[in-house]
């Protein structure tokens, strides 16, 4: 059923139960996303997707729009509460732009930009985490994991639907696992498809460092907030 609802004072027709965070991108709205995949399950776990609506902080990812919604997507408030959770992200973790095999392509950096981050307001905490190689191919820079969950949930055994990734522990304790029998026997393409879903650069590819050429890289030649609205399924399934 056709509806009607407003994003910052303009009136956008859609159709009921759709996505909140889906209908703002296909109206040209940019609301950044790090946990959400296009065509995917809501996970709802970073936040950065927060929006007003009808006055009430909420995620865009977990909202289904209904006839007669009020969104605020660029009221000040909730937009500096946006750049507080990235900023948060940024300092829960060790993410050195410059010598990371995903500058340019960490969908982190790119909304971090889109922002207007420069430094956080709150202190880093630079934690140590083991970094993870046992398994063949999989190298999990585990400093760089921001809990996203995107692997755990969409990265799966082909055979058994069981999962390939996980989270141990709680709380600063946290920290990304890998079925290392598992993922030794995951398919070329569900490797590379995990590296691809993982927005910072936690997952990589053993054997493939820089494999972009600087200037070329996804979010050197299309911005985070161009992709997000012109793109129908972010998701790049196999």
């Amino acid at each position: 059923m056709s509806i009607r609802i407003e994003i910052d004072g303009v009136p956008v027709s859609t159709e009921e139960d759709e996505t909140l965070v889906d209908v703002a991108a296909d109206a040209g709205v940019y609301i950044p996303t790090l946990c959400y995949l296009r065509g995917k399950p809501c996970l709802g776990t970073c936040r950065v997707c927060s929006v007003k609506v009808n006055g009430v902080v909420a995620a865009a990812c977990t909202v289904r729009v209904s006839d007669g919604m009020t969104v605020e997507v660029n009221e000040p408030e909730t937009a500096d509460l946006r750049k507080a959770l990235v900023e948060l992200l940024f300092t829960e973790g060790n993410h050195n732009c410059p010598s990371c095999e995903k500058s340019g392509r960490c969908t982190l950096q790119a909304v971090g930009y889109e922002v207007d981050m420069l430094v956080s307001r709150f202190p880093y905490r630079f934690p140590v985490r083991q970094r993870d190689h046992a398994s063949d191919r999989i190298w999990l820079e585990r400093d760089r994991c921001i809990f996203c969950q995107r692997c755990v949930e969409f990265v799966r055994d082909e055979t058994t639907g069981q999962k390939i990734f996980s989270i141990s522990q709680r709380g600063p304790e946290s920290r990304i696992e890998v079925d290392t029998d598992r993922a030794n026997a995951m398919p070329d393409e569900q490797v590379r498809y995990a590296v691809e879903i993982c927005p910072v650069g936690a997952i990589l590819e053993k054997g493939v460092g820089y494999d972009v050429p600087i200037g070329r890289r996804r979010y050197e030649v299309k911005s985070v907030r161009d992709r997000a609205l012109h793109q129908t399924d972010e998701s790049g399934a196999p």
